[in-house]
C-alpha cells in the first residue's frame, strides 16, 4: 500500500508543477500582448521617439521572458511566438533580459 501512496503523491506534484508552468506561460503572454497593445497604441511622430523606444524595450524585454519560460518547458520554436503575437522586427532585434535592479550598495 505505500507504493501506491508515494505514487498518488508525485502524481499531485506532477499535476500541480503542469498547472504553475500553464499558468505562468499565460501570465507572459498576456505579459507580451500588453506590451505590443501599447506600442502599437504609441503614434509614430518624431516627439514621441523616446517613449516609443521605451515601449519597444519592454516588448523586448517581455519577449525574453516569455520564449525563455518556453524554452525551459522545451518549447524551442521561437518562429511560433513570433507569428502567433505578431511581434513587429524591432521588438524582436530588442529582445534582451531585463536589467537586473540593485539590491545593495557596496560600500568601498
Amino acid at each position: 500500500m505505500p507504493p501506491r501512496i508515494l505514487q498518488s503523491g508525485y502524481s499531485t506534484l506532477e499535476y500541480e508543477v503542469a498547472q504553475e508552468t500553464v499558468s505562468a506561460l499565460a501570465r507572459l503572454g498576456l505579459e507580451l500582448e500588453a506590451a505590443l497593445s501599447a506600442l502599437a497604441a504609441c503614434p509614430r511622430t518624431p516627439s514621441d521617439d523616446a517613449a516609443r523606444d521605451t515601449l519597444i524595450r519592454h516588448a523586448g524585454h517581455a519577449l525574453w521572458r516569455l520564449v525563455v519560460h518556453r524554452e525551459a518547458c522545451g518549447l524551442y520554436s521561437i518562429n511560433y511566438v513570433l507569428r502567433a503575437y505578431n511581434v513587429p522586427n524591432q521588438v524582436y532585434a530588442r529582445m534582451t533580459p531585463p536589467p537586473m535592479a540593485r539590491t545593495c550598495q557596496l560600500k568601498t
